[in-house]
């Protein structure tokens, strides 16, 4: 006979399962736990199979019915039950719960166990910086290839072409670990091969890793040659300029109680500012009491009316033992700026390509302007050099109040 809902609610536990059937294959199974299941018993290609329909009192008797009625005209149809529900369930799986983000941070948390901290921060931050804004939250199989093009064109666009293809590159594989474990069917990235410009500009040797970083600072700090080259390897990473500009800076450009350096960019010929951190008018003011009285802040060694070498700072860190091939150039200094202070201290970048004096048009076709955004550009010099300081020794600068981009 067919249950009532008071033989259901009445029904008791036992030493061992047992059943109280309905009709049609439904039946409720009691635990010896005092647990109530709904299931269906059915035949599907002559192999008996179950399935749960839910638990009592959450799924009532009346539920029950339903939800086994529900089964019966999909196996009327041709349709297993079992399988059907585990397509939902798959489906579900493939949906907004999981996101590109969500994707992202499970494949860097599997992938990267056995990574060193310092790769898996910057792969992380390079996801922050250039993808999760803008399809962090969209799940990652309704993303398209010209979706995902777009957004990597955004990251092309701020002239870091190299950011742009290693962001595309590690993309794929979190598309592909996505694959692999059902969220998605198939990598997009795969049809973007070739989309970006080719990088065909030979690039000069930097270090952008943070710990590298600090391992160079602190032996540059150990230099044993002239004091001259010595403040000139200080300075390099403080202002990051072209080393030609660098080497022939002179002290009528600088004004120390401005703390800023004026001079035209070699390349550009275009008339450029550089704020100076306050560690850097220390180091200028050193230097002071021996070529102040002459015209080039770095006087070559042989002569004080000419300026430095211009291979005094690469040899330089040679003698330090850094291969200016594959590890560091005096030219390095500038990608070391400009990708530590977007990766790692989060500035905009037009406001690092306006420093770096780059070509950077503006909405009235002004291809570079030396005082744009010096509010901005002086607060960056400043924790920019206070970073620094914290690399080399290890201790933490006060964190930096953010300026408005004007």
């Amino acid at each position: 006979m067919p249950l009532s809902a008071t033989a259901v609610q009445s029904a008791k536990a036992k030493a061992k399962s047992y059943k109280l059937s309905d009709s049609g294959g439904l039946y409720l199974e009691i635990t010896p736990k005092g647990g109530k299941w709904w299931r269906y018993k059915y035949r599907f290609d002559g192999i008996e199979k179950r399935i749960s329909l839910g638990t009592y009192p959450d799924v009532s008797l009346a539920k029950a019915r339903e939800n086994h009625s529900a089964a019966r005209k999909l196996l009327a149809d041709g349709i297993n039950p079992s399988e059907d529900r585990q397509n939902i369930k798959a489906s579900k799986k493939l949906n907004a719960t999981n996101s590109f983000e969500q994707v992202a941070r499970a494949w860097i948390t599997s992938h990267m166990v056995n990574k060193a901290e310092s790769h898996k921060s910057k792969v992380l931050r390079r996801f922050e910086l250039y993808l999760f804004p803008w399809i962090g939250s969209k799940p990652i199989s309704s993303i398209t290839a010209p979706q995902f093009l777009e957004t990597v064109k955004r990251v092309e666009s701020l002239n870091i072409a190299e950011t742009a293809k290693r962001t595309l590159q590690t993309a794929g594989q979190v598309f592909r670990y996505a694959v692999q474990n059902g969220f998605t069917e198939r990598d997009v990235t795969a049809d973007l091969k070739g989309a970006l410009a080719a990088t065909t500009k030979k690039h000069m040797a930097a270090l952008t890793d943070p710990k590298e970083v600090s391992e160079l600072l602190r032996a540059i700090d150990g230099f044993k040659g002239s004091f001259t080259v010595l403040c000139a390897l200080k300075m390099s990473p403080l202002v990051f300029v072209r080393p030609g500009e660098l080497r022939t800076a002179k002290w009528a450009d600088i004004d120390l109680n401005t703390a800023e350096w004026r001079y035209v960019v070699s390349k550009t010929k275009t008339n450029h500012l550089v704020p100076l951190s306050t560690q850097a008018v220390a180091i200028l003011r050193s230097l002071q009491p021996i070529s102040g009285k002459g015209v080039y802040v770095f006087p070559g060694g042989h002569s004080p009316l000419r300026p430095m070498s211009e291979a005094a700072v690469n040899a330089a860190l040679k003698r330090l033992g850094y291969n200016t091939q594959t590890e560091i150039t005096g030219h390095g200094f500038r990608a070391m700026a400009r990708t530590l202070l977007h990766e790692q201290l989060n500035f905009d970048p037009h406001i690092i390509e306006h420093q770096l004096a780059h070509a950077v048009p503006d909405n009235l076709g002004a291809a570079y302007n030396r005082t744009k955004f010096i509010v901005q550009r002086k607060e960056m010099m400043q924790v920019w050099a206070d970073y620094l300081d914290e690399l080399k020794t290890g201790i933490k600068a006060k964190p930096r109040k953010k300026t408005k981009k004007s």
